[in-house]
């Protein structure tokens, strides 16, 4: 469990910098959506080739990052859907949306698994396998970041929509919708309504 519990920290704690990261770089405008879809391209090619070859540098960091079910089927999934969220946020949302929802994946999303990983102890009533205190904690973590480029109201409703449906997870058909999809999608739609009504 421990092993489990420290593994999952390195994931997260990497999930919450490449946000920020990536957050940091849109902002200035030091890269834009074009640039994520190159690294994604770029992602995807790393991918195929390391299931069947161990690329130096690539695939200490797919040992040290990734889910085991995940090394032999897809490597670099979380990162490469973690990617792919970012760039649908960019696609679809105007920059101030797209960059709040970017941190509440990177925040909300990470510190709801990390919080409930260690502290969980009220099971989820939506949920089977998460914690309430995951999500209270991703809620307030992705609510404080998306503060920095929308109004209280819209960063309350954006997290707040965001971790609920992380906690439910969505499937289509037998599969599970990647919560690196989910959660920036959801956060910007959810503001995106606001600004309609």
């Amino acid at each position: 469990m421990e092993e489990i519990k420290k593994f999952e920290w390195n994931r997260q704690l990497f999930h919450i910098l490449l946000g920020i990261f990536l957050a940091a770089l849109l902002e200035y405008d030091f890269i834009g959506k074009n640039t994520i879809l190159i690294l994604i391209a770029i992602g995807l090619i790393l991918s195929f080739f390391s299931r069947r070859a161990k690329i130096p540098i690539i695939h200490q960091l797919l040992q040290k990052f990734e889910r085991k079910e995940d090394l032999q089927r897809f490597p670099g999934k979380g990162v490469i859907f973690y990617l792919i969220g970012v760039d649908i946020s960019l696609f679809l949302f105007s920059k101030d949306i797209a960059m709040a929802s970017i941190i509440v994946l990177a925040l909300g999303d990470s510190i709801s698994h990390l919080f409930g990983l260690h502290y969980g102890r009220t099971r989820h009533p939506l949920s089977k396998t998460k914690f309430l205190e995951g999500t209270i904690a991703g809620f307030a973590a992705g609510f404080i970041g998306a503060l920095a480029f929308l109004p209280w109201h819209e960063a309350f409703f954006a997290s707040l929509a965001a971790m609920i449906v992380e906690a439910i997870g969505v499937k289509i058909g037998t599969q599970q919708v990647d919560d690196n999809l989910l959660v920036p999608l959801v956060a910007g739609a959810a503001v995106w309504a606001i600004r309609l009504s």
